[in-house]
Formats: structure tokens, sequence, C-alpha cells
């Protein structure tokens, strides 16, 4: 069996290489793989085409800017997965780049095309759907409310689950070595998740940082610990140096910590409350039992186009997986310091009214059954009619 995965970010990345092993253990054949990954892919034997990271690239004003290599990069993709011939082209979220290169596929071939992570229709744009059927046969959702929306436009679509139900949760001895480690004592904690991007970094840290001075004076014995994505370390290292309260910086980059993996999933665990910015950090945060303040800005374009384009009245994953609305957020033109630390404060003198959403969430996700890389592997053999373990 041959398998083209293509995935453009590390959230892609950790899916692809769960799938790859997934399919190992699943198929009843011996599978080979080709195609674009970052470093757990390539863990996992993939020769990338080409680095990843060359079409990570998310905003609307950013795309434009890198349209022509863009473009030349998805011809360049097209091209490989039709003379490699797969079995099936497994494309992993990043639809800007993915669909245009299972588009591209489908015009000269009959390959199967699979869209891992559906595309986010039932927020905005809709008709992404119908359009994307025209060549994708069928997608892998990682939320259990999404296959309706991508049946309704002529696909076959598996909820496989979420990889954050997988994810390790700190012990209470992980928990009292990094309170201990950085001299917190029993002081209440409070992480700050200013983004994985630099983009979001640049845009969300003034205004994080300023909601952190508000806390640190109403709430003096209130510590900060910003744990810093590999990607922004040096953006976070710098935008904190002014904050109030000696914020604690989890750098990956730091040689003397060798396990920020240990350290990140401590800290997530030991958090009375999280500010963070919106995404799947939220599910994260929700699987540590942390409960959160959300808040997200985009650039004045972005938020022009989306905020006409918002078919819901929440972006936070865990509101919208428990359908509830005890998550506060603060987006676009509300995401203001003064709202967002007062939220905070709310939430972490009431933690206990996020705490049934929170475990609704990772229940509904998957949490306890198979793994999800397991489960996708399972659905993408189905759909080649393929038998399996």
């Amino acid at each position: 069996m041959r398998v083209f995965v293509i995935a453009g970010e590390p959230s892609g990345d950790r899916l692809g290489a769960a799938l790859m092993r997934g399919l190992r253990r699943t198929a009843l054949e011996t599978v080979t793989f080709e195609g674009i990954g970052g470093e757990r892919m390539i863990e996992e034997g993939l020769d990338s085409l080409f680095p990843m990271d060359e079409i990570s690239i998310m905003g609307i004003l950013e795309i434009l800017r890198e349209y022509r290599s863009l473009k030349a990069r998805i011809r360049e993709t097209a091209r490989a997965v039709i003379a490699a011939r797969p079995d099936v082209l497994v494309t992993i979220d990043l639809p800007e780049f993915c669909l245009r290169v299972a588009e591209l596929v489908k015009a000269e071939s009959e390959i199967r095309v699979v869209h891992y992570v559906a595309p986010t229709v039932w927020a905005w744009r809709p008709k992404r759907a119908q359009k994307m059927a025209a060549h994708v046969d069928q997608v892998l959702a990682l939320l259990p409310f999404e296959p309706p929306y991508m049946e309704a436009a002529g696909m076959r679509c598996d909820f496989v689950g979420h990889p954050v139900v997988t994810d390790p949760q700190a012990s209470h001895a992980e928990m009292a070595a990094f309170r201990l480690t950085h001299g917190l004592g029993e002081a209440p904690l409070c992480l700050v998740l200013p983004g994985s991007r630099r983009s979001e970094v640049a845009r969300l840290a003034p205004v994080f940082g300023e909601a952190v001075a508000r806390l640190h004076a109403a709430r003096p014995d209130l510590r900060f610990v910003v744990p810093a994505a590999q990607s922004v370390a040096g953006a976070v290292q710098e935008a904190v140096q002014d904050w109030p309260g000696a914020p604690i910086v989890l750098d990956p980059r730091d040689p003397e910590r060798l396990d920020m993996v240990t350290a990140k999933r401590a800290a997530f665990g030991a958090a009375d409350v999280a500010l963070a910015a919106s995404g799947t950090v939220s599910l994260e945060l929700a699987a540590a039992a942390t409960p959160m303040v959300i808040a997200y800005d985009m650039n004045w374009l972005s938020r022009q186009i989306i905020g006409r384009m918002l078919r819901t009245d929440t972006v936070t994953l865990v509101s919208l997986v428990s359908e509830t609305r005890v998550v506060p957020e603060f987006i676009g033109k509300a995401c203001k310091p003064g709202p967002i630390a007062e939220a905070v404060l709310n939430v972490l003198d009431a933690p206990e009214a996020q705490s049934r959403a929170m475990t609704e969430t990772m229940d509904r996700l998957g949490l306890g059954g198979p793994p999800p890389g397991e489960r996708a592997a399972r659905a993408v053999l189905d759909g080649l009619g393929m038998a399996h373990r």
C-alpha cells in the first residue's frame, strides 16, 4: 500500500505521524509513505519533499505576500503525487495549500483523496464544503458535530477523535516539583498563552501584558507562567520582559531545561486559570482541567472579512463541543485588557463553573476510546475497501 501524505503545520505533523503509525498497525499489508511533513512524520520514516515550514503560512495578508512561492509549491506537490500514483492522498488541514493540491491531482487522476481535519464550515464560509466535494472523497473529522456538514455536501466523513485525548497529563508529583523548582509555593497560578505564531504574539502580547498588569495590581499574590512555542520563544521573551509580577517563561531553547514537555504539562496541570489565544489550546487546557479565558484579535482586514462571515456565536472549541457558553471569550474588537482581566479574576474566584463543560468536552472527543490515529487509519482503509486488523 502506498500513501502520499501532506502536512504543513506542527499540529498536522502530529496527526500525520499518528496516522502513519496507525496504518502500519492496522493494515494487512506493508505501507510505504511519501509526502511533506515535519519532525514527527520524518521520525516515522517520511522523506519530506521539502521543508514543511515553507507552506505553513496563515492569514489573508500573509498568504497574499507569499502567493507566488506557494503556487509553485502547490504545482510541484501535485506533480509529485501524480507521479507517485499512491493508493490514497491524505491531505492534513492547511486547506489553502492542501485543497489546491487535491484539485490539481483530481483533474489529472483518479487517486482517492482523504482530507484530515474538516474545514470550519460551521463557523464561516459554509460553501467550502460543496467546493471541496468536487475533489475530496472522504473527510476525517476531529470534532463530533462535523460529519453532517460534510455528508450534506456529498463526501464520506468519519469522526475519528481528537489527538488531545491521548496527551498524558501531569501527575501530582510533577506539579509539586514544578512549583518547587520555580519557587511558587501555594501561590495562585495563571498561565498566559499568547499564541504559537509570530503574528499572534505580536498582536496579542501587548494586550495580554496590559491585562497581566491589571491582574498583578488586583492580586499581587498571583504568579504568571508563559509557556512559549519553539517558533516564537524569542518573541515571547522580548514581549514579557516589561510585564509585572516576574512572569516565568518556559523557553524550549533553554539548554538547562531538558524536558520542556514535562514542564509545560506540569504548568498546565498546576495552573488555577489560563488566559489563552483562541485555538486548540483550549482543548489542551480542558484536558488538564484548567479553567480559561479566551482572547484573540486579527489584523484589520482579516477582522472585517471574517467578522462578516462568522456563523457562530463562539469560536472556543470547548464551548462548541460541550454545547455550553461558560468560557469567557474576547474576540476582535472585544479583545481589550480591562474586560479580559476582570474575566480572569472572575474565573479564578469561581473555577467550578467550567468543570462540567471541560469534562463533557473530553468525553465527546473520545477520551478512553481507541487512539485517534488508529481510528483515522481504519477509516482510510475502510474508504479504500481494504481489510484491516
